[in-house]
C-alpha cells in the first residue's frame, strides 16, 4: 500500500485551512486517512504551520513520499532535515547527540528568520498606518481650508492707502 503524506482541504470557499496527513494513495483528496500529522493555514501572514515532526519522520522513514506542497511545509518545519540527520546516525556518520545538535541550531535559525520576518511586516504595517494618517490629516485641512470663510482684507489697505495720501 503506497503511502503519501499530502494536504486534505478543509475551510469554507476562499478560506482554505489544510491539515497535513498520511493517506493512501488511492484514497480520495479529503477522504480517509491513515494519521493526521499537523495543520496548515495559509490565511495568515506568515502562514501557520502546526506539526507533528517525529511522527513525520516516522512516516518518511517507513517509505511514505511527500507530494511537493506536503515536502516544502516539511521542509519549512525541519522534517526532511530531521528525517536527513537520521539516516546519517543509521550509516554511521553521525552521533545521536551531533545530529541533535545540528538540528536545534537549525531551528533557532530558523525561528529568528521568522521573527524577523513578523517585525519587518508589523513595521511596514505600521509604516502604512502612519502614512495614511498623514495622508488624512492633510487631506482634512485642506477641506477646512477650502470651506474656511474668506475675509476680505483689500478694503482694509485700500483705506489705510488712501489715510496716507490724504497726511
Amino acid at each position: 500500500m503506497p503511502v503519501k503524506i499530502r494536504l486534505q482541504r478543509h475551510g469554507k470557499k476562499g478560506k482554505p485551512y489544510y491539515w497535513i496527513v498520511a493517506a493512501d494513495a488511492r484514497a480520495k483528496r479529503d477522504g480517509k486517512y491513515l494519521e493526521k500529522l499537523g495543520a496548515y493555514n495559509p490565511n495568515t501572514n506568515p502562514a501557520t504551520i502546526e506539526l507533528d515532526v517525529d511522527g513525520a519522520v516516522q512516516w518518511l522513514q517507513n517509505g511514505a513520499q511527500p507530494t511537493d506542497t506536503a515536502k516544502a511545509i516539511l521542509s519549512y518545519k525541519g522534517a526532511m532535515l530531521k528525517n536527513h540527520l537520521a539516516g546519517g546516525v543509521r550509516k554511521g556518520a553521525l552521533t545521536e547527540e551531533q545530529a541533535e545538535a545540528k538540528f536545534t541550531a537549525w531551528l533557532e535559525e530558523k525561528a529568528t528568520k521568522v521573527d524577523a520576518k513578523k517585525d519587518g511586516l508589523s513595521k511596514a504595517e505600521a509604516d502604512a498606518k502612519a502614512k495614511a494618517f498623514e495622508a488624512e490629516k492633510a487631506a482634512n485641512e485642506a477641506r477646512i481650508a477650502a470651506n474656511a470663510p474668506v475675509v476680505e482684507e483689500a478694503p482694509a489697505e485700500e483705506a489705510k492707502a488712501s489715510n496716507e495720501e490724504e497726511e
